[in-house]
């Protein structure tokens, strides 16, 4: 496979999957069709798992892996609640909800570089560990603010009156300009281009210069600030804060990365991909719902999606190689 062919395989595969899982479904009686609301809820859906993925892409384009984002979300919208809860503004409540996130990133990125633990390692014990502390500063139990002071209006499906203007939600147009931002981050900025020439040959990066440890240690907190944002955006969603919530929403991260064309052993990925690969998570989401299916088949037909997207992986590589 040559350089030209593999580049339009990573192009048209997360495409060619989502039209894929939506034929399937089409094809699934009964037959529901996609109305203007649920295309709107879908697009609410794919909104936390696609700023989350955000982080976790360029994480994967360096040659790392983060299993703590689900926790780190929770933490995140735990931290939020409380502050409105106190009756803090809102800029302070999102701000402090950013931090917590980029705390939780450079923390990971700490472990690994620092310590040298293996990023599969160090996130797996960080998994835990934030969840832990979730519970521990929300006594065990949802934190309900009184007031949301507008910041439930980001991820409504269907816009309020004084934002009709915005189609659907703001949250999704959000989502759209970070994408925009980070594929320029990717493409056009030296720390971009240093995250994929580390994931594709640290050793090599290493000779030509590259700081290794603060590059890797930037990644994970720039992840951990979409992180953060997640979390903002979750107690959005559910208005309230409540540790025990995004339990497995790691795997749904992951999926839609490598579904969108990202190697686990690093060096490649799209932004382009990773929205699609959200945006078939959450319409993957949606239709099981539709149709009644229980959790456990969504979760085993994620499984064998990010088993399925590495195997694909792993032949292009070889017929590269």
């Amino acid at each position: 496979m040559t350089a030209n062919s593999s580049r339009v395989f990573r192009i048209l595969a997360p495409i060619t999957g989502l039209l894929f899982v939506i034929i399937l479904f089409a094809a699934i009686p009964p037959h529901h069709g996609v109305t203007i609301l649920q295309l709107r809820t879908i697009l609410v859906h794919a909104v936390i798992v696609a700023i989350a993925a955000l982080g976790m892409t360029l994480i994967i384009a360096s040659g790392g892996i983060d299993l703590s984002i689900g926790s780190g979300v929770a933490l995140a919208g735990v931290t939020a609640a409380l502050a409105l809860d106190n009756n803090w503004p809102l800029w302070a409540a999102i701000l402090l909800s950013l931090a917590t996130g980029t705390a939780c990133g450079l923390y990971n990125g700490l472990l690994i570089t620092a310590l040298r633990l293996p990023p599969f390692i160090a996130t797996l014990g960080t998994l835990g560990f934030y969840r832990g502390v979730a519970k521990w500063i929300a006594g065990s139990s949802p934190i309900s603010p009184p007031d949301l002071h507008g910041l439930n209006k980001f991820l409504q499906p269907q816009p309020p009156p004084d934002l009709e203007w915005s189609i659907v939600a703001p949250g999704v147009w959000l989502l759209l300009a970070l994408a925009i931002l980070v594929a320029w981050i990717m493409r056009s900025t030296v720390f971009g281009r240093n995250i994929l020439a580390i994931g594709g040959n640290e050793t090599a990066a290493r000779y030509a210069g590259i700081s290794i440890r603060t590059v890797k240690t930037a990644t994970y907190a720039l992840s951990g600030l979409f992180v953060g944002l997640a979390g903002a955006l979750q107690l959005s969603r559910l208005t309230q804060g409540d540790p025990t919530v995004a339990a497995g929403l790691e795997l749904d991260v992951i999926a839609a990365v490598v579904i969108g064309g990202a190697s686990l052993s690093g060096g490649t990925a799209t932004i382009a991909g990773t929205l699609c690969g959200a945006l078939m998570m959450a319409y993957l989401n949606n239709r099981c719902s539709l149709l009644g299916w229980p959790t456990f088949v969504q979760q085993m037909i994620v499984g064998h999606i990010i088993i399925a997207a590495v195997a694909i992986d792993v032949w292009r590589r070889k017929r590269s190689g």
